[in-house]
């Protein structure tokens, strides 16, 4: 399983049972806070409405007629009240009055109970034995939702007990703000766990991102591509992706060395040889035309061991390369005239035309020294396989947003044996002119320019003969 798969399953666990815990709870705390803060008030009520009551005490009796007389009229009296979202319309307060015995003297209910004994219950029974009175009692049984909240204080005058008056609440309503508080926590509980959720879904990602751009990275590396370090952030991620890159560059030095130090000792091998037997030879006496020939074998000789260090050095310094260095706008139809000047005596040596054709302002970005070194190897090559009395011709095309320098010559084309192999580095074929080979980096040369201005190369027979080099640059800003 993915390290963001198993973070993210993480998160959801916790956060979906610590939701639902807190959740819970909250929910569960509800019923008995709203209660409470429903019964505070109710014992300010009774013990008010029980000094009222005392008030009207005569001869240790209390007269209950103001009380009817209240009710009756706040019963019949409309009214509107707009509660948050609980339209109230009427009085729902239940308050009844006993004499010492618990007999009802009074009830605000339409004198449903008077006259009854309300001695065993609770609220009463605990005030007459001087202690705080309360009760709650459903209405019906078996439904929790009919609940009546009472709270008694004592009626006392001149010092003395004379009875009991209870205020009764119903739930009703207490049931009503619950539900709305409740259906409000569980929202703000969903909307809150998918906040956290999509957090720690960025989370997450930010955590495992690093560690996908480092996979890249080192699967990069491994398939042999040129690749730079990514950007890790400044976590413990971008401190072991700096390990891995200082671990590269260390094994990729010593690689680097020992496979060049084994190439070149075994390209010039053959040069050297030849240089070391016809020095040999000069040793002894000889016509002077014969003395010649063996001068012009090393002279020769040591020039192809001069190109290959020349082009090796260049290559190396192209392969550890991490970008372009110097870089402008350069016009390619300008270096392609340059190099046809340049390459003009053998041009008419040989007596090849090289016809440039196509956009004359076709600008690239790029390092004008490297990208005069890719077209003249490919030109060069160009010239070099063309017969005498043949014709290269080059054009420069704009192509898929970018630009398309075609070489097409008219030589014998690729012959199938080396058509996969004309990349590798010291692979050459012979001149036809000649019979001679060249150092066999060029085309590595080239490919390793075009790729640090992120375009390519391809070279491949053409269907009407000869042989086609394509040398494809993005164009600036592409």
């Amino acid at each position: 399983m993915k390290i963001r798969t198993r973070l993210f399953l993480g998160i959801l666990l916790a956060v979906g049972v610590g939701f639902a815990f807190v959740v819970d709870w909250v929910v569960d705390d509800l019923t008995p806070q709203y209660r409470e803060s429903t019964e505070e008030p109710l014992v300010d009520t009774a013990r008010i409405l029980a000094e009222l009551a005392a008030a009207t005490a005569t001869q240790g009796r209390v007269q209950v007629g103001q009380f009817r007389t209240a009710f009756q009229r706040v019963a019949e009296r409309p009214f509107t009240a707009q509660i948050y979202g609980l339209t109230k319309t009427r009085v729902d307060f239940r308050v009844y009055i006993t004499d010492m015995r618990g007999i009802v003297l009074f009830d605000s209910d339409r004198g449903r109970d008077e006259g009854k004994d309300y001695l065993e219950w609770r609220d009463v029974h605990l005030t007459l034995r001087g202690q705080y009175g309360a009760r709650s009692t459903r209405e019906q049984l078996g439904e929790p939702n009919t609940s009546v909240l009472y709270v008694a204080a004592p009626i006392i005058a001149h010092g003395e007990t004379l009875g009991v008056l209870s205020v009764g609440k119903p739930t009703t309503n207490i049931n009503v703000f619950i539900a709305q508080a409740q259906r409000k926590i569980y929202f703000a509980g969903w909307v809150s766990g998918l906040m956290i959720l999509v957090v720690g879904v960025l989370g997450s990602e930010m955590v495992t991102r690093p560690i996908r751009r480092l996979t890249k990275y080192a699967t990069a590396i491994r398939d042999g591509q040129r690749v730079t370090l990514p950007r890790l952030g400044r976590s413990e991620i971008a401190t072991l992706g700096n390990a891995f890159e200082e671990m590269r560059v260390t094994l990729e030095g010593k690689q680097y060395v020992e496979h060049y130090v084994q190439t070149l000792t075994h390209e010039i091998k053959s040069p050297v040889s030849a240089i070391h037997g016809a020095a040999e030879l000069l040793k002894e006496e000889m016509p002077p035309e014969r003395r010649d020939r063996f001068l012009e074998n090393i002279r020769v000789e040591a020039q192809r061991i001069a190109t290959i260090v020349e082009k090796m050095l260049l290559l190396s310094s192209l392969e550890n390369r991490q970008g372009l260095q110097e870089v402008e706008p350069v016009n390619l139809r300008e270096v392609v005239r340059e190099i046809t000047e340049s390459l003009q005596p053998v041009l008419e040596s040989k007596a090849i035309t090289l016809a440039v054709s196509g956009d004359e302002t076709a600008t690239v970005q790029g390092e004008p020294f490297l990208i005069r070194q890719a077209l003249l190897n490919i030109l060069q090559n160009a010239v070099d396989f063309t017969p005498r009395g043949g014709g290269v011709r080059t054009s420069i095309e704009a192509r898929d947003g970018g630009v398309a320098v075609v070489v097409h010559d008219t030589g014998p084309g690729i012959p199938a044996y080396a058509v996969e192999r004309i990349f590798e580095r010291f692979y050459s074929l012979q001149r036809p002119d000649t019979g001679k080979k060249s150092s066999g980096l060029g085309l590595s040369v080239v490919r390793e320019i075009m790729q640090l201005h992120g375009g390519g190369v391809t070279v491949q027979n053409a269907p009407e003969g000869g042989v086609v080099a394509r040398l494809v640059f993005a164009r600036p800003g592409g």
